[in-house]
């Protein structure tokens, strides 16, 4: 085998190895306030005593705006210059 094919190959098998990993846990207070917000609702332990149904009325009215989003229809090309400008002061 060609020394240089073979040092190439050793380099591409260390490559992994040598790739830091980021550190465990939150990084700011922003995040781990959400995180813990999170790890409460996957393992539903901030879930109300008291049930909260939905009346009949809230349920239909739900049902139309979720079917709403259906009405429109999706353009084969996006125009990025239909929307509006975006500026910017210097």
């Amino acid at each position: 085998m060609n020394p240089v094919k073979g040092l190439c190959y050793l380099t591409l098998l260390t490559l992994p190895l040598s790739a830091a990993a980021i550190d465990a846990g939150p990084a700011s207070a922003q995040q781990q306030e959400t995180e813990g917000w999170l790890l409460l609702q996957s393992r539903n332990q901030a879930a109300s005593k008291n049930p909260q149904p939905a009346t009949a009325t809230e349920r239909e009215l739900a049902m139309q705006r979720w079917l709403k989003k259906y009405q429109y229809e999706i353009p084969d090309f996006y125009d990025p210059d239909a929307g509006g400008k975006i500026e910017t002061k210097n």
